[in-house]
């Protein structure tokens, strides 16, 4: 399949780019090819997008909310194509492409909920003063997406950024652009006006840089890595635009002696062997108080063993490929750091192809690179914690702070100690791998900045303006 840029309501072929080859990370077999956007198709994009957002912006709420339920009416009637494409471009394993499909559609149709809910406020002020604040979208807005969950972190950003009456211009991640197609395909069958949505897939340096240092994009929605949403807050702070950052985690779990073992290890493996460990907040630290240290690691290393790794087609396999060959060789690198200063390998640190094995490794302390840096594949780190207090401790003893899970039945320590969790997430008794498209998600430290979901991608994506009406002769000190 061969498919085209989506600019100004048209498919176009890119002329100042080029055609790329799209490889299915599973044999590295083309699984598609893509036109990708060079300057000139940037340009396009911006203009259009520029053109179309005040008549966008002025299109009662009942209009736009029907073209996102159409648009998530499309996603659903299209479902197995759309999870073709994430398990063919992305290695999604077979249940994780259906649950982000399926996810994609509840975005569209929560977005759809919100293009009525942009709300302001009304004060009282001074006498025979109105004093209103209103919510106003910002006008063009940039989303760079990523390519472990390209279709449902690209339509966070799009769809709430419609919602507020923005318009969009989107690059997906280069690994997984077929992804984006999906979403052009859902609004064009909608009947989404010419200009208000965009795709303009391309490299980072063709068409990122352009999006982040153009003056018409008011606002650029990023998720990725840490190193590149710093360079995106770096360009985007010189020319006072906003922008929100969903970046990297090293997301602990800490699991508490009065915590049940078996649900604990169920809890755990799901949180760090979803989508191959290659999620932003997965569980990549498991913080074991000392009294079920010993039992945890048997038991969680043996659930491991238990993980199929292999063709995501197959609705059994867990753990699919990687999504490139070096990242098997970052993981091989901190696994070598860590068994040399003390660690035991449990199970895995192998790989075949882009394929890695689960893997486990116990007695991790932080003078091993792994306890701090991210590895984004199916490895996580077991960590012995004296007490509750030193789990937190080490919990909090690294640079991010996206997700993070804390088992216990004491349900006073649980809502003490979550407080002193530094993470924008805390999951009492749950995986750290959790969303719902309402809820407030994001991290602090490096992890991000700002939330994403309902009505708080709604305040993300708008301004505030203040203004007055004087309805009786105003008082003036001279």
């Amino acid at each position: 399949m061969e498919y085209q840029l989506y600019i100004n309501g048209e498919w176009k072929d890119t002329v100042t780019g080029y055609v790329a080859e799209d490889k299915n990370p599973a044999d590295d077999s083309v699984f598609a090819r893509v036109h990708f956007a060079g300057g000139a198709e940037v340009e396009e994009a911006i203009a259009a997008a520029q053109r179309a957002w005040r008549p966008w912006a002025d299109t009662p709420a009942a209009q736009k909310e029907q073209i996102l339920l159409k648009a998530a009416d499309w996603m659903q009637e299209h479902i197995d194509e759309v999870a073709d494409v994430l398990m063919g471009e992305s290695g999604s394993a077979f249940g994780k492409a259906y649950f982000e499909a399926g996810f994609a559609v509840d975005i569209l149709r929560t977005a759809a909920g919100e293009c009525r809910r942009v709300f302001g406020q009304v004060q009282q002020q001074e006498a025979g003063e109105i004093s209103m604040i209103r919510r106003l979208p910002l006008g063009v807005v940039a989303g760079i997406a990523p390519f472990n969950f390209p279709l449902l972190l690209a339509l966070k950003k799009v769809a709430f950024a419609l919602a507020a009456g923005n318009t969009f211009v989107l690059k997906p991640a280069s690994a997984t652009p077929v992804s984006g197609v999906m979403i052009a395909k859902a609004l064009d069958g909608a009947g989404i006006p010419k200009g208000v949505f965009n795709l303009v897939p391309g490299s980072g340096e063709e068409v990122g840089n352009k999006l982040i240092e153009d003056e018409r994009i008011r606002m650029v929605a990023f998720t990725g890595s840490t190193a590149v949403g710093r360079g995106i807050a770096s360009k985007a702070s010189v020319l006072f635009k906003k922008y929100s950052l969903e970046m990297g985690g090293k997301n602990p779990l800490i699991l508490l002696k009065d915590f049940d073992v078996e649900q604990a290890v169920r809890i755990a493996g799901f949180g760090a062997f979803f989508h191959q460990g290659e999620i932003c907040m997965c569980t990549s630290r498991l913080i074991v108080e000392e009294p079920v240290y010993d039992p945890f690691c048997e038991a969680f290393a043996a659930y491991a063993r238990t993980m199929k790794v292999g063709d995501p087609h197959q609705k059994d396999t867990i753990i699919g490929p990687l999504i490139k060959q070096e990242q098997c060789q970052i993981i091989d690198s901190q696994i070598q750091d860590a068994v040399s200063k003390g660690a035991v390998l449990m199970t895995g640190g192998t790989h075949e192809g882009n394929f890695y094995q689960p893997t486990v490794l116990k007695d991790v302390t932080p003078d091993m690179r792994i306890f701090y840096e991210e590895s984004f594949g199916p490895v996580t780190s077991i960590i012995k914690a004296v007490d509750a207090q030193d789990a937190v401790r080490l919990c909090n003893d690294n640079q991010y702070g996206l997700s993070s899970s804390l088992l216990t039945n004491d349900l006073s320590k649980a809502m003490s100690l979550s407080l002193d969790m530094e993470a924008g997430m805390v999951h009492i008794n749950n995986a750290t791998v959790s969303d719902n498209s309402t809820v407030a998600f994001g991290g602090v430290k490096n992890s991000g900045v700002g939330r994403e979901g309902g009505s708080y991608s709604i305040d993300e994506f708008t301004e505030l303006k203040w203004i007055t009406v004087q309805y009786t002769p105003a008082q003036l000190p001279f």
